[in-house]
């Protein structure tokens, strides 16, 4: 046996033990006498905790990951699987474990004074000993642990700092969440000093009364604490007062020991701004520890918002207003450092979401980085802070076996004290995924009596019945319930909590359809308050194609716009050669990677429009305020109006003076032309000054209406001149490659494949179609063409008739699907251009990509798009690039020349450099080869996407039915 005791305590395959020699959790906020210790450390990757060191070091970086700096233990991604074999608690005898040591020189004005190391995270058990000797242990991969040095180091000295950290443990089994499994230290490390006599613990409570609590819990290093100390605050100049009552309570308290002194101040803000994430109102508050002479010993610095969280009914009130909850799910996550995430990092990310609408954050599925809090304080979310807690794989053993309550409290408990004085906390949560036992239960209890001031979440314990008041869960927040389901409970008069999806609208790869008709619903329906999209990232690892490895640190740009470098790739589960894997399932978010926002981001900019247009009256346009608690004020905003004929009109708007809820009518910004055709008007909104998430003139929404509707005018038929059809039915033009052929296939989404439809699809034969042509007949200015699809559903009948119109041909078509074909990707012609068309132009719903049900975000206008930028790489590839709702387009080449095409009403189209077999016969972007031409198609019809590989598929409205689909389009020339 080893001599080292804490190898000795075997703390990996013990779930009883949670920590040993570590300190408190605490939400003391010391801002100076602080020694960073991150940067390159000496490092050593063995196969085992009890393999011997070496006497070979290289480096790592801390913080970091080590399966992204270089080693032979890789990221390894699996959704609920644990990736070994072994049963709770045990964990695999290769665990591979990595050593961390450096030299600290600790500062000689230290000399007397409390010194603590502070280990940000560590992945998934630390081990710490300094000078050869043994300090401590820590459990939880995702919060702090702090370490007394006192006594161990000397101020002045050297000392040689060893972090052990174990990959896998019982631990692991508890911390089992749908993301990458890394190893490593992957936040900041630190020492840093105090004066013996310390502040333990300081916990704030500020009320939208004005009314301030700040509860001080004391300590003393050396032993008893000494007569006469006090503690003061300071609230921007205003003094707080010491409770006197909480003092005399405490003098007469057998309870209080003498090495644990408690103190209270107060005060009461007049004229007080309120927290809310729409108003993030912060005053900045200093506690102070004094000594009876006065000295200071200790100080905390927090910012403050003085805000209430409660529950009424069924309804979750914030300053006692009903709010929405419009919520992204976020992991720590980076393509380059895997779990490490820097404070630009994370402000980015915070920026990122409220440029889109987004007011709310779960941090799915452990405690952030601490950092993370401060920016949402600032910039203004409200977060459903989660425990680290989730069994997946083991969930109903784990739940109720005693050997794990330690692990769940503790784990609950110190998430609770470590972030308790952020306003933007607004709801704790147990964990995700973990099913629903006694352990929870424990977990619970200690919350609700350590901090009555929020309301507590868990959908494992939800589920069972989202009305029973006695599971632990104030809310019922249910994961991927259908949007029908949530409807009906909320009208059944069962409804006891507020709804609030922890996660719905799953978004892997082209998804997140019908997002606006859940939010229709949402708003339009007491009881349902929102939910959380999942999720933020795509959490593709750079990676390098020659030797499938991690770029690391190293690689920041080598991307771009969602897409890797040449040579370089985004790598999801099995693309580091690992056996076991859920592949894709980990490219499931808002983004791509590099933080590009994906299309559906613009739908959510929309559906979370704080000033909409209710409606277009005789007397105007009908405008309203859809924010909890702020005006317009902040906002400016510009009319267009997009008539079809290819004008667009600008005019300044004049926002009216609107209260949260407030509509009020304004005039018609134009005089509406007599010509014109279809006309348009939009509302760009921007912010009228700099905000703290965006600059000024930055775009929030574009809430749009429409003034007239479009004429149908039927294309004029030249019977003189002639339709060029070749022997095979097919249409020859000189812009077109490959004639126009029925299209009942789409190079499968995500949702396609895992819900279960694509399959189906390929049973039926669609993706591989054989056209047999049954008759021509060919008239002046005329051809008509019946051609027939056989598949294993039946038999596809289609019709095209070309006509001679002015300077072009008219496309007439129909197909009749077999009532077995009930439910295709889209039904729709697909032809290829020549090559050079590279720009394509429309009146239509757009810029960016839009469906059927994902259409809401894409105002109706005049675009513009270069053919190449019409493609949305989504980590595998897929059908994209779509545009719903396009009147007409053209493609042209840089001289103007090329194709114009009108359609007989609006249309799903698509322009691509690719056919569906070649996206569909390819894992990755980088085995991609662009085609010389366009290929085109349009659509009679085309299914909705839905969230179907994690949740509900979309709804009936959005599926392509069998029976006669019509569709006609005019082609011509530049």
């Amino acid at each position: 046996m080893t001599a080292d005791p804490l190898i000795a305590l075997r703390p990996w395959e013990a779930p009883e033990v949670t920590s040993w020699g570590r300190l408190p959790m605490n939400a003391v906020d010391r801002r100076s006498g602080v020694l960073p210790l991150d940067g390159d450390w000496r490092f050593q990757l063995l196969p085992a905790p009890d393999a011997p060191v070496g006497g070979s070091w290289s480096s790592a970086y801390v913080p970091g990951a080590w399966t992204v700096q270089g080693t032979d233990d890789l990221p390894q991604y699996t959704n609920v699987r644990m990736p070994f074999p072994e049963y709770p608690p045990h964990s695999p005898a290769a665990n591979p474990t990595g050593v961390y040591e450096r030299e600290v020189d600790v500062p000689a004005e230290w000399a007397g004074r409390r010194i603590v190391l502070q280990v940000g995270a560590a992945e998934s058990v630390l081990l710490v000993h300094v000078d050869g000797r043994p300090v401590g242990v820590s459990k939880d991969s995702h919060l702090a642990a702090e370490f007394d040095l006192t006594g161990r180091v000397r101020a002045g000295a050297r000392s040689v700092v060893r972090l052990t950290v174990i990959k896998w443990s019982d631990a692991s089994h508890i911390e089992d969440q749908d993301q990458w499994w890394h190893g490593g230290i992957t936040r900041s490390v630190l020492l840093y000093a105090t004066d013996p006599l310390h502040l333990a613990d300081v916990t704030v409570r500020a009320s939208r009364s004005g009314e301030l609590r700040v509860d001080c819990r004391v300590r003393d290093a050396a032993g008893a604490l000494p007569e006469g100390w006090y503690v003061s605050g300071e609230l921007e100049g205003h003094l707080l007062t010491q409770d006197a009552e909480f003092d005399r309570f405490n003098a007469e308290d057998e309870r209080v020991s003498d090495f644990l002194g408690e103190a209270r101040l107060r005060t009461v803000v007049e004229d007080v701004r309120t927290w809310t994430a729409e108003t993030p109102e912060l005053y900045s508050l200093t506690v102070r520890l004094h000594r009876a002479d006065g000295t200071v010993t200790d100080t905390s610095r927090h910012r403050t918002g003085f805000r209430d969280v409660e529950i009424t009914g069924r309804d979750l009130l914030v300053n006692g207003e009903r709010i929405f909850v419009r919520g992204v799910n976020r992991h720590d996550f980076h393509p380059l450092t895997g779990r490490t995430v820097s404070y630009d990092d994370m402000r980015a990310d915070l920026i990122t979401l409220k440029r889109f609408g987004f007011n709310a954050i779960r941090t799915s599925h452990y405690p952030s980085d601490p950092a993370l809090y401060d920016l949402a304080d600032e910039l203004g979310f409200y977060v459903v802070d989660e425990a680290d807690i989730e069994s997946h794989d083991h969930a109903h053993e784990i739940a109720d076996d005693p050997r794990y309550v330690n692990a769940f409290v503790d784990r609950v408990s110190r998430m609770v004290l470590r972030d308790k004085n952020h306003p933007s906390v607004v709801i704790w949560s147990l964990g995700n995924e973990s099913d629903y036992g006694a352990n929870h239960d424990a977990a619970a209890g200690w919350v609700r009596r350590h901090d009555p001031t929020r309301p507590i979440q868990y959908e494992g314990a939800a589920k069972l019945d989202w009305a029973d008041p006695s599971v632990a869960s104030d809310i019922a927040c249910p994961m991927y319930a259908s949007l029908e389901e949530c409807v009906e409970h909320a009208l059944s008069g069962r409804q006891t909590k507020p709804l609030i999806w922890c996660e719905y609208s799953h978004a892997m790869g082209n998804s997140n359809g019908t997002l606006a008709d859940h939010w229709a619903a949402i708003e339009s329906t007491p009881g349902l308050q929102g939910g959380f999209i999942w999720e933020f990232w795509d959490h593709g690892i750079l990676q390098r194609v020659n030797d499938g490895r991690p770029v690391g640190r190293g690689g920041v740009g080598l991307y771009d716009n969602g897409v890797a470098a040449p040579g370089h790739r985004w790598a999801y589960g099995g693309d580091f050669g690992e056996l076991l894997h859920d592949g894709a399932f980990i490219a499931d978010g808002v983004v791509f990677p590099d933080r590009t926002p994906k299309p559906v981001m613009y739908e959510h900019r929309e559906i979370a429009a704080p000033v909409r247009i209710e409606c277009f009256r005789h007397e105007g346009i009908v405008l309203g305020n859809h924010q909890h608690f702020r005006g317009l004020a902040w906002l400016t905003g510009e009319w267009e109006l997009s008539l079809a004929d290819g004008r667009t009109l600008t005019a300044p708007a004049e926002l009216p003076d609107l209260r949260p809820g407030e509509t009020a009518a304004v005039p018609l910004p134009f005089e509406l032309p007599e010509e014109g055709g279809e006309a348009w008007l939009t509302l760009r909104v921007t912010t009228a000054g700099d905000e703290p998430w965006a600059p000024r003139g930055t775009v929030v929404c574009l809430p749009q209406v429409r003034l007239r509707e479009a004429v149908p005018q039927a294309p004029v038929r030249v019977k003189n001149r002639s339709v060029e059809v070749d022997d095979d039915g097919l249409l020859v033009h000189p812009l077109l490659t490959c004639a126009p052929t029925l299209s009942l296939w789409r190079a499968p989404t995500d949702n396609d494949e895992l819900g279960g439809m694509a399959p189906r699809w390929r049973d039926w034969g669609l993706d591989a179609l054989v056209r047999k042509v049954t008759d021509v007949r060919r008239s002046p200015g005329r051809v008509t063409v019946h051609a027939e699809y056989a598949c294993e559903a039946g038999v596809v009948r289609h019709l095209q008739v070309f006509t001679a119109v002015e300077g072009a041909v008219h496309v007439a078509e129909s197909a009749e699907l077999p009532d077995g074909l009930d439910d295709v990707a889209r039904v729709g012609s697909v032809f290829e251009t020549v090559a050079g068309l590279d720009l394509m132009e429309w009146y239509g719903q757009g810029p960016w990509e839009s469906y059927p049900d994902r259409a809401f975000g894409a105002p109706v206008g005049h675009h513009s798009v270069p053919v190449d930028g019409l493609f949305t790489p989504y980590l595998r590839p897929q059908e994209s690039g779509g545009r719903y709702g396009v009147r007409h387009f053209t493609l042209s080449a840089p001289d103007a020349t090329g194709l114009a095409v009108v359609l007989d009403e609006p249309r799903q189209v698509g322009v691509s450099r690719y056919r569906a077999a070649d996206l569909t016969g390819v894992t990755h972007h980088d085995e991609l080869v662009p085609r010389a031409g366009c290929v085109v198609h349009i659509d009679a019809a085309h299914r909705g996407l839905g969230t179907a590989s994690c949740g509900p598929d979309t709804t009936a409205s959005y599926l392509v039915a069998p029976g006669v689909h019509r569709w006609s389009w005019t082609l011509r020339a530049l």
